[in-house]
């Protein structure tokens, strides 16, 4: 996910100009690095053809692998790895692996087999259906299946109008027992951290194809959207760099091409900009069109899936305590909340033996990241942080060779977990969303700005961009009736608008508008300063 994720090992050397060949290893000989390995090729060579025959081919290709047996079917992985033992599922529903034809973990799946997976899910289930909510720059689409119960879709949009109807204060309360919660269950805004969007299409099936009182408990007591894959042309970029470099058998050594991916690497959307950082200033369609869905279903439980450096571990939140979190926002929501999912995060890493770590290192101050934001739509924003591979396999200090079905299995079961938590959490999580609202305009009320105006007379463009960004968060916008004086300056009227302090959306309108300058803590992640007002120069 970030720049600052742990790098690997101090201890290998640079990378010699040229040198991009794998490290050898023949059966119980020593690791040869890859600036020995022409030398050492034509050693052997050299000794076959004294000894009067040459080196076997099946020899020169065992020369060309440092994954030892193990670590080689530790890559290649069944189903029943990933799911928790006894887990069953519909046979009409095809598997992941059933549908495009390898085993998950083996091969990076393309952005268009995904969205071919999550179409075919919802020909075949009456639990499924399917959307496409944008296009990316690049033009491919950005799925999102939503599972629940066949009797929750005949009446979807009713309970999507129910659901937005008891957040607002001014309606009479309306019984969270009797509603669903709504999670959205996000993978993969960074593309080169490729677990995530893997685990989406395990998860669907899980969902979709699962059999047993448990799950059915979950579609009945939930809508579930899952949006498999945030940025699929940083995606494409990445699954078609790991794909093509990676070598049969895999290759371990982190100096092997596979995992080092040239600038600009799939990280990144169409034109290199972090769509991790876009959540508030909105200039990706992507995220745009993300947003937009956001509002309209105003979900209670927000996933966003990355991975971090090879020689790391898991992070689950909570995130770094008081000095990443952001002061706006109700701290029950980190000291409390968030602690009754981590329980249940942690009781699925330590089923598998898996190491993690929490409260260390990641923030949730900055409202533009994809675990922050949907905290200000009352929500609850979760950023998990896999060890990654990058590539099928790689040598890691924590795990000894780390694999690609490895991150996934953890991803998803940290992903199964989420369900659990937000089903058995689910009145909590609907009673806090609305009780957000209700005391977001409490402190709106005690506060001395009232309300924001802007407008310049002379661009107008800039007028249009910034009242652009503030509709399409959807905040309350009025045009200045008559001119006015504030700040030293005159607005107006027709040609300046005000934002008011009190309204729905009142924590949002005072991160955009508000400076912030003292800090709890002096050790900032990345972000820490986020003013739009300032960022448009108004």
């Amino acid at each position: 996910m970030h720049p600052s994720s742990p790098k690997r090992s101090s201890i290998r050397p640079s990378r010699l100009p040229g040198d991009c060949l794998p490290e050898a290893r023949l059966p119980g000989a020593p690791v040869l690095r890859a600036p020995l390995l022409r030398t050492a090729l034509l050693s052997l060579a050299a000794l076959a053809l004294l000894a009067g025959a040459l080196v076997p081919t099946a020899a020169l290709a065992q020369a060309h692998t440092d994954v030892p047996a193990a670590g080689a079917e530790a890559a290649v992985q069944s189903m029943d790895y990933f799911f928790p033992e006894g887990t069953t599922f519909d046979e009409a529903i095809p598997s992941p692996e059933e549908f495009l034809g390898y085993p998950i973990g083996t091969h990076h799946t393309r952005h268009d087999r995904i969205v071919a997976y999550m179409e075919e899910l919802a020909r075949l289930s009456d639990r499924a259906s399917y959307q496409s909510i944008g296009r990316s720059i690049e033009h491919r689409e950005l799925p999102v299946l939503t599972v629940t119960t066949p009797a929750n879709h005949g009446r979807l949009d009713a309970i999507r109008e129910t659901h937005l109807q008891a957040l607002d204060p001014a309606n009479d309360p309306i019984p969270a027992s009797d509603r669903p919660v709504v999670v959205h269950l996000g993978y993969g805004v960074h593309g080169n951290e490729t677990s995530s969007s893997e685990v989406a299409m395990l998860k669907a099936y899980w969902l979709v194809a699962g059999q047993g009182a448990e799950v059915e408990r979950y579609l009945e007591e939930g809508i579930w959207h899952i949006e498999p894959v945030l940025n699929p042309d940083g995606r494409d970029r990445h699954t078609n760099w790991a794909n093509m470099h990676k070598a049969d058998p895999f290759v371990a050594d982190p100096l092997d091409r596979e995992h080092n991916e040239v600038w600009p690497g799939g990280r990144t959307n169409h034109y290199w900009f972090d769509l991790n950082r876009d959540w508030l200033p909105l200039q990706d369609p992507s995220s745009r069109a993300r947003i937009d869905f956001h509002h309209q279903w105003m979900p209670n439980v927000v996933t966003d899936y990355h991975e971090m450096g090879t020689n790391s571990t898991y992070f689950f939140e909570p995130t770094k305590p008081v000095g990443s979190w952001n002061p706006l926002l109700p701290e029950e929501l980190y000291d409390d909340i968030t602690l009754r999912f981590a329980d249940d995060w942690a009781a699925s890493l330590d089923e598998l033996g898996s190491l993690y770590f929490t409260k260390e290192v990641f923030d949730n101050t900055y409202p533009g990241y994809g675990s922050t934001y949907p905290n200000f739509l009352g929500g609850l924003g979760l950023v998990f942080e896999q060890a990654s591979a990058r590539g099928h396999i790689q040598e890691s200090t924590h795990h000894g060779v780390i694999t690609f079905a490895y991150a996934i299995r953890n991803q998803l079961r940290t992903s199964m977990a989420t369900v659990r938590t937000a089903v058995d959490e689910k009145e909590r999580m609907l009673e806090y969303q609305r009780d957000f609202f209700t005391g977001g305009l409490e402190e709106a009320a005690a506060l001395d700005e009232q309300a924001w105006v802007f407008g310049s007379t002379v661009d107008h463009t800039l007028n249009r961009a910034f009242l652009d960004l503030l509709l399409r968060h959807r905040l309350e916008v009025w045009e200045l009736a008559e001119t006015v004086e504030a700040g030293g300056r005159t607005f107006e009227a027709g040609q300046a608008w005000v934002v008011p302090t009190s309204q729905p959306h009142s924590r949002l309108v005072r991160s955009i508008f508000e400076t912030t300058d003292t800090y709890a803590d002096s050790v900032f992640y990345d972000a820490s300063t986020w003013t739009m007002s300032l960022a448009y120069g108004i």
